[in-house]
């Protein structure tokens, strides 16, 4: 019986055993699993629109096949059961999805339907129905071959090249977007309108995306093209194609766009708008009034500082794509591999990748050195996932382990076009066979993405298919997005806000001048006014005007605000706090501009693989015969001999086992069935014959294999119809009869063995559910106990698995066996369930050996962090792929869900019930909020299909109000791109500042998509990392990154820019004054080069000081009160009173400067030889207390003072009286400017000047020094009371309390996992029978390293 099922292994992860290839006619079989696989991202761009939510999307369908354009006909007639289109010929492939030409099932659409999944670049004219049904033949290719690769190829045509960047920042955003596809075929008619015939409606915004700056070309349209043919071993027929090559760029700028688009930049903000138009008027002799250079040298060099500042920026990415673009890759060059550079391999190349290598470009698999073609990858770079992903070539092209036999490879793929799509593949290769072509089906299981790592096989060889920009990977990444914060938006309504004072101030003076032309002509001869047209002369007086109070906008402000961020960014690299050390991995700030967006965020969109976990599985504990044992048993709970109440260390264990205690024999079934039951591969390496490593496609089971070997049952071979362990130096032999394999549904597995004593048993380890209830009425004692110790793990967060087992008598095995092969040959589209039946029949009367509990490792100091930024105010939503019971259990291991919330679960399997789902949770919570003052704290939990629906036009808004009155939500089985629809949702919607943190290559739409995006760095990879905005090592530095740098920086930022305006205000309003008492002449105060080194000599330290060192708290405290990032969070140190506030007091300081300097000056002062002070002297006098006064605010202003506060503030007005004297000697006498030309003799020995310097800031500061007084007294803040506890250093007696609440959670949560019951099972869902069915493992390798079986294609070589 056991012989019957052996045979090939299979492609179909539901199919059970498909060895028994033929019908009772004798006819082949074509199977159809009947199950819809889930949706993908590529149907999701198609249904949602994030950046317009007005348009009306359809439900999404729930035959697959409707989702992308599969023939309707055949995919009905195999979900009704209906016969198969045409038998396969014997010894041919069943690939996973589909069998051939005109298969029952497609999982994307007809293989002849070449149409590309929703890549679409910018839509053309005449938008093609994206479900047509069928493709175009190869000769609709070739008119784009003369000038489409360059198209394509062309950077400036990509999304990170100039037009993308220029066409979004003037608000001609292509037409094509991946989110603005529809998901189902009603959603695109509904898009199109209901009488308009497919493609007949064109894009609004079309002729927008047409718009192309004068160069640079547009990205190609793929849908219009047919089958890309691509010729093995044939590189000049490859050349004629012009594919893409494998360069890949990730910069911002290049050498020909770096200019245009800098200024463009630049020039978005309207202070640099403001100066520029400025500059121009000062270069007009008849309206200036200064020095023609004082506006246009400081602007040349503030956008010079900010251009370096730039380059250097897009130089580290240059640096990093040189770095990737140069790495090497074998690629085969006549009958030899030879080391290429990735930059040069080319579609059609077959190249050798070895293990722990990257794969350089998309590849087809070819050959392995595993038997039958398999292999193993890694994609923690694509979806942060370490457990290892199963790969298999066809069997036709896995014997090709040798350079000269791929050599001599002929024959051609044709392939998809380049999409989007990292789940779907379709191609054929056609090879030479017995004198003809044949012509083999390649599916997503051939494929090897660039951004994926080959693990545990030593080689596989493969022909590249996609290369560089049109990877799937890059073709899901998106360019750096230009981002603006907040804080800059307000700064650019500020900058209007002093454009109308200044405009209003220009015209009162205009007005005057006109009144004073008017009246007093003839008293002011001396004015040479002359005869003036009323009307000319009113305008030249504004622009006169404007250039004399232009200086009212500090032009030192944005360079400033750029100098401090990017100080801020190194203080955030350098923190040692934030440095990981087990990676070498310190933060890394990639992004300046968004340092004081960190101080606001108010919802964190969280990865949990890698990103809240370490996603490492440690086997911790166990529960057998009722007694629990540990690797490491806290004091507290250790159990005292023999007792069973209580833990026992793993000794115990062991020594209970050896001495023949009265639980020992459960003990050798538990550890027997961990060692036996499952689907890891031991791979032993020559250089370490004892060493055993095993591969493992779900963390959980080389977990659960590891323990057992810990414990002294190793598993140390597999064979097809076998596996051998190890116990106590004997081997023993496990027959391999029948495999249940595990699913969502059933949620367990069971392998069934003839044991060396020549019994055979059904070993069952699953979900505590889906297990207690099969077991046997009686015999089993272990129950409660059991029980008691699953709840003490799933309180303790741990991921937690039933064991059972029973005798199966030969006779009811025989008679099972017979249908559970009948169950695997059908041929209707319900095979799995039927499997799932014949499952049923023997998974029964199981004898309870124990549980298992596995720690999903959570990355240090999780916990706290997210407690502590909840408190904070933050609300923390997970986005993550596990599964309900996972995601909820982790959820409360890492306090995202605490014991008083109340769970709302939201899991339909339909639009309409996913509708009434939300809406009665709604209704609840109105009520509840209507009739009690108290309401519950709630978490929201939602699975993919539900999130599908909810998504849509009409539900979005009913989730996210849900999602809002929550604290937590966390989203399960999503995918990447509900990621970031889910931001876009909340972006769209709420006007919130937004962090998303991952770190695979699945999370960077989900990171672009936020205000802020950060990456985690290390062991998964660095595609997150490389585009977030801020990289780190770990999770738990968020804390300081957000708590602590980010309060910092929103509040030093904030303080920088109100400053930069008060002083400016401050001494150039003086001007006004004075306009009042010269005649409106535009007589300036002051000489013109000093004015215009008060920004950038005399005031620019003072900003600085208080942007980079100023702390109004310290870091500690902070930390310690999480609760004072509401302050920054709500805009407290920056709100539009704030502005005004600081523009006010500029005002009255300014006032308080002319009044009282008039006053000492009073009738023109005469000096100390009696010649009268003179214009100069007085103005000097004024720049020099209006100097003093903003000094002196900044001193009031600081927070705490250091060297560099002495250095800055005391420091710049010792500077000026320095610098007074050398200038005003020098200039003249130079001829430079003449205005201060026998000044200084006459100020320096002037009483006066110095009563002035000291008196009057005095007398402005006064006020404020008062207001602050009453503040800190009488209306404090809570960040006061924090200086208080800093400056007195009050000690904190909350540990305590945090140490009660902590038992208090424990009872509580104990309490709640016993009403919820849903323990966390995971193994991966690839077919278990065809990993177990095709290793032999005892077998030697060939002289190619090739793993030898007696069915693989040339074996026999």
């Amino acid at each position: 019986m056991a012989s019957q099922s052996r045979g090939r292994a299979s492609d179909d992860p539901f199919d059970a055993n498909p060895f028994d290839d033929e019908s009772d006619d004798g006819q082949p079989l074509t199977y159809s699993s009947g199950r819809p696989p889930p949706t993908n991202d590529d149907n999701l761009l198609h249904q949602y629109n994030i950046n317009d939510s007005d348009t009306y999307n359809g439900r999404p369908s729930e035959s697959y096949d409707d989702f992308v354009g599969g023939d309707r006909s055949t995919a009905h007639s195999a979900a009704r059961g209906g016969p198969p289109p045409g038998p396969a010929p014997l010894g041919q492939p069943r690939p996973q999805f589909y069998s051939d030409t005109n298969r029952a099932y497609s999982q994307t659409s007809d293989l002849h339907n070449y149409q590309s999944h929703s890549e679409f670049g910018d839509l053309d004219d005449e938008p093609r129905d994206y479900y047509g049904s069928g493709g175009l033949d190869d000769a609709s290719g070739a008119q784009y071959k003369h000038n489409a690769a360059h198209n394509r190829n062309s950077i400036l045509s990509l999304g990170g090249g100039l037009m993308g960047r220029a066409k979004n920042m003037l608000g001609m955003a292509p037409a094509y977007s991946e989110m603005d596809m529809p998901l189902t075929e009603a959603g695109a008619h509904a898009s199109k309108g209901p009488d308009a015939p497919d493609g007949a409606r064109k894009d609004s915004r079309s002729k927008a995306s047409t718009f192309k700056f004068g160069f640079g070309r547009g990205k190609y349209d793929y849908s219009g093209m047919g089958p890309r043919l691509i010729q093995l071993n044939n590189p000049p027929a490859n050349a004629e194609h012009k594919f893409v090559d494998n360069h890949v760029s990730t910069t911002k700028y290049n050498f020909a766009t770096f200019v245009p688009l800098f200024l463009f930049e630049q020039f978005s903000k309207y202070a640099n708008l403001f100066f520029l138009f400025t500059a121009i008027l000062q270069q007009i002799p008849n309206i200036t009034p200064t020095n023609r250079y004082t506006t246009i040298v400081p602007l040349g060099i503030v956008l010079i500082v900010s251009a370096i500042k730039e380059a250097v920026e897009d130089n580290r990415r240059r640096a990093s794509d040189t770095a990737l673009n140069n790495s090497k890759a074998q690629v085969l060059r006549g009958s030899t591999f030879e080391p290429t550079r990735w930059i040069k391999v080319q579609v059609g190349d077959i190249v050798r990748v070895e293990s722990e290598e990257p794969f350089p470009a998309d590849i087809v698999l070819l050959a392995s050195s595993e038997p039958e073609g398999l292999c193993y990858i890694e994609t923690a770079n694509l979806d942060g996932e370490t457990n290892l992903k199963i790969k298999q070539a066809i069997p036709e092209t896995a014997g090709l382990v040798s350079s000269s036999d791929l050599g001599r490879l002929g024959g051609k793929v044709r392939s998809e076009q380049p999409n989007s799509s990292l789940y779907t593949y379709e191609a054929t290769l056609t090879m030479q066979a017995g004198g003809g072509e044949k012509e083999l089906s390649l599916t997503p299981e051939q494929l090897l993405l660039r951004g994926a790592t080959l693990r545990n096989t030593p080689w596989i060889h493969g022909v590249v298919v996609f290369t560089g920009h049109e990877t799937k990977l890059m073709r899901n990444a998106t360019g750096a997005p230009f981002k603006k914060t907040a804080v800059e938006h307000m700064v650019n309504l500020q900058i209007l806000m002093l454009g109308a004072i200044l405009i209003t101030l220009s015209i009162v003076s205009a007005i005057g001048d006109l009144i004073i032309r008017l009246t007093k002509s003839d008293e002011l001869t001396y004015l040479a006014y002359g005869q003036f047209n009323a009307a000319a002369q009113f305008f030249m007086d504004i622009f006169t005007y404007w250039v004399l109070f232009s200086n009212l906008v500090p032009i030192s402000l944005f360079v400033t605000i750029e100098i401090v961020k990017y100080c801020h960014a190194i203080l955030i690299n350098s923190d040692l706090d934030m440095y990981y050390d087990k990676t070498d991995t310190p933060a890394n700030c990639r992004t300046s501009s968004l340092v004081e967006e960190l101080g606001q965020i108010e919802y964190i969109f969280s990865d949990k693989t890698g990103t809240l976990t370490c996603n490492q599985m440690d086997f911790r504990q166990c529960s057998i015969a009722g007694i629990q044992y540990a690797d490491e048993v806290p004091e507290d709970r250790k159990a005292m001999g023999d007792d069973s109440v209580g833990i026992h260390d793993f000794n115990k264990l062991r020594s209970n086992l050896q001495d023949g205690h009265q639980s020992a024999p459960l003990i050798d079934q538990f550890l027997t069935l961990l060692s036996t039951c499952h689907t890891v591969i031991p791979e032993r390496k020559s250089e370490k014959p004892g060493h055993i490593k095993y591969q493992a496609a779900s963390p959980d089971e080389g977990a659960l294999v590891d323990g057992a070997v810990l414990l002294g049952y190793q598993f140390v071979a597999r064979k097809p119809r076998s596996v051998s362990i190890v116990v106590g130096g004997q081997e023993f032999e496990f027959e391999l009869l029948a495999v249940c394999e595990f699913n969502s549904t059933r949620k367990r597995m069971s392998t069934i063995f003839r044991c060396p004593d020549g019994k055979i048993r059904c070993f069952t380890k699953g979900a505590d559910t889906v297990i207690l209830e099969r077991l046997a009425p009686d015999g089993n004692p272990h129950v409660d106990a059991t029980l008691l110790h699953l709840e003490e793990y799933a309180a303790d967060g741990l991921r937690t698995l039933c064991l059972a087992m029973r005798e199966v008598p030969e006779q009811e095995f025989r008679e099972w066996y017979q249908i559970f092969n009948t169950a695997q040959t059908t041929v209707s589209g319900n095979r799995a369930d039927e499997l799932d039946k014949a499952a049923e029949l023997i998974e029964h009367d199981f004898l309870l050996l124990g549980a298992t509990a596995i720690e999903d490792k959570l990355q240090d100091g999780v916990p706290e962090t997210i407690a502590t930024l909840q408190t904070a105010g933050i609300k923390v939503w997970v986005l993550t792929g596990d599964r309900q019971e996972t995601a909820i259990n982790i959820g409360m291991s890492c306090r995202l869900i605490s014991e008083d919330m109340t769970l709302l679960v939201v899991n339909e399997e339909s639009s309409e019930a996913t509708r009434n789902n939300l809406s009665k949770k709604l209704e609840a919570i109105a009520s509840s909020e209507a009739s009690s003052a108290e309401t519950e704290t709630l978490a929201l939990v939602i699975d993919g299909r539900s999130l599908t629906y909810a998504l849509e036009k009409d539900m979005e808004k009913m989730l996210l109000d849900l999602a809002v009155k929550c604290k937590a939500v966390i989203c399960c089985r999503v995918s990447p791109l509900q990621k970031a629809l889910v931001v876009k949702l909340v972006k769209r919607h709420l006007k919130s500042i937004l962090l998303a943190i991952g770190d695979g290559a699945n999370d960077v739409s989900m990171i672009q998509a936020a205000h802020v995006g950060v990456g985690i760095a290390g062991v998964e990879g660095l595609q997150a990392a490389r585009s977030a905005d801020v990289a780190i090592g770990q999770f738990r530095f968020l804390r300081k990154l957000l708590l602590v740098h980010g309060a910092w920086s929103y509040q030093r930022i904030s303080k920088v820019i109100l400053y930069s305006f008060y002083k400016n205000i401050a001494l150039f309003m003086t001007q006004f004054w004075y306009s009042f008492q010269n005649a409106f002449s535009g007589e300036v105060i002051a000489e013109s080069w000093t004015l215009s080194f008060y920004n950038v000599v005399f005031t620019v330290l003072p900003p600085f000081v208080l942007g980079i060192f100023d702390q109004f708290v310290s870091a500690r405290l902070l930390d310690r009160y999480p609760q004072l990032y509401g302050l920054s969070q709500s805009g407290v140190f920056f709100k539009m009173h704030s502005f005004w506030s600081w523009v006010a007091n500029g005002f009255y300081h300014s006032l308080l400067i002319y009044i009282f300097t008039v006053l000492f000056f009073w009738d023109d002062l005469q000096g100390l030889a009696g010649q009268p002070s003179g214009h100069w002297i007085w103005g000097t006098t004024v720049y020099t207390v209006a100097l003093a006064t903003v000094l002196g605010k900044a001193a009031l202003t600081s927070n705490t003072w250091t060297k560099y506060h002495v250095l800055a503030i005391p420091g710049s007005m010792l500077l000026w009286y320095i610098l007074l004297p050398v200038y005003a000697t020098v200039a003249p006498l130079l001829n430079f400017s003449t205005e201060y030309h026998g000044v200084v003799p006459h100020l320096f020995p002037l009483p006066t000047f110095w009563a002035a310097t000291l008196v009057i800031p005095f007398l402005c500061l006064i006020r404020d020094y008062a207001w602050k007084y009453a503040k800190r007294m009488y209306y404090p803040q809570s960040y006061h009371h924090v200086q208080e506890i800093q400056k007195y250093n009050v000690q904190d007696y909350r540990p305590r309390m945090e140490q009660f609440q902590k038992a208090i959670r424990k009872v509580r949560q104990v309490q709640r996992m016993r009403k919820l019951r849903g323990y966390a099972f995971s193994a991966g869902e690839e077919s278990q029978s065809r990993v177990l069915e095709a290793y032999d493992t005892t077998r030697e390798r060939g002289r190619y390293g090739e793993l030898k079986t007696s069915n693989m294609p040339g074996a026999a070589r």
